[in-house]
């Protein structure tokens, strides 16, 4: 295959390239590469982000050129070179290159990448299981019986020997996925509750509500984390008891509310500080120098009331934002 794509290359640049292409998705092909290895190929191979939404399987990943896995929630370019996944489908795989006419290397490329995928997306992932609200709310109701449950997770195309989590969505439908479809998990805030046995998932169902209320929009007015695993908040978890939604919130949240009033900077310069390893570092996630962060902070300790700076301030203004957010009607 290379000493064919040298002959062709000498003949036609683009032949040769796109013989290259098809090689290279063979070789991950044979090693079972995943949906991620694949997307990464299609961004290396054509030098522009690629991007693949299986919305039936719940799957989105979008990676850089240079190799590196940046998921985004904007949608797609339609002037985007694109490709289904299967004869007749939605626009699923996209190559990010905007104003130009899509070049023969970017065609062969998206067929070699959305083929490939369907395959491993058919083998590890089948279809999603049927959206059946009904069957959904029994899946997850504790008070349904045991022999109920399982019959609605069978209907759903759920195996009941497999863990599955169940997730919460801001008034949206409860929702069930396999364990090990962490790259599922649909855009926006997401309460993700713990794997368990399909019989177990009304506690995983709980759970995730918990997760839901400890996640932010990911605004300046709410930074923070948009998808919460609640097996992952650990000891934290229990704020949710102390926090009653809607009612008159905690003295220190009071304060965050005032001084945020005062700063549009406030809530975001806040946020990096608890989110990151060292003021440096919360300077770089603020987007602002070091020296700017200080000035920050100093302000926001006038405002606030209290030091943000040391080990028993910065504590004190993490709970202050999750107790924030815990406080949301």
């Amino acid at each position: 295959m290379k000493e064919l794509a040298g002959r062709l290359t000498a003949l036609d640049p683009d032949a040769g390239a796109a013989v290259r292409v098809i090689a290279y998705f063979d070789r991950l092909a044979e090693s079972r590469a995943g949906v991620e290895a694949l997307v990464r190929g299609a961004a290396v191979l054509a030098g522009v982000p690629a991007r693949l939404v299986d919305a039936d399987r719940r799957v989105r990943v979008r990676v850089e050129p240079d190799g590196t896995r940046r998921d985004t929630e904007l949608p797609p370019d339609p002037d985007w070179p694109c490709t289904a996944l299967t004869p007749d489908g939605p626009p699923a795989l996209w190559l990010e290159r905007a104003g130009a006419t899509p070049s023969v290397v970017d065609a062969v490329i998206l067929e070699r990448a959305a083929g490939a995928a369907r395959v491993v997306l058919d083998r590890t992932r089948g279809r999603a299981p049927l959206d059946d609200p009904a069957l959904v709310e029994t899946l997850l109701d504790a008070t349904a019986g045991e022999s109920a449950r399982l019959h609605a997770a069978r209907r759903l195309g759920l195996g009941t020997a497999a863990p599955a989590r169940a997730l919460a969505t801001p008034g949206g439908r409860p929702r069930v996925l396999s364990a090990d479809a962490r790259d599922a998990v649909p855009a926006g805030r997401v309460g993700v509750g713990p794997a368990v046995p399909v019989p177990d998932l009304p506690r995983s169902w709980a759970a995730a509500r918990t997760a839901l209320r400890f996640t932010a929009d990911g605004t300046a007015q709410d930074p923070g984390p948009r998808v919460v695993y609640a097996d992952e908040l650990g000891g934290i978890a229990l704020l949710a008891d102390l926090v009653v939604p809607g009612a008159v919130p905690p003295a220190d949240v009071l304060a965050v509310e005032a001084a945020a009033a005062d700063a549009t900077w406030l809530l975001t310069t806040l946020h990096a500080v608890t989110a990151t390893a060292s003021l440096r570092s919360a300077a770089a996630e603020a987007n602002v120098h070091h020296s700017t962060l200080q000035d920050r902070l100093a302000h926001a300790e006038h405002l606030l009331g209290w030091p943000v700076r040391t080990p028993q301030g910065r504590l004190r203004l993490h709970l202050a934002l999750t107790m924030r957010r815990l406080a949301r009607p």
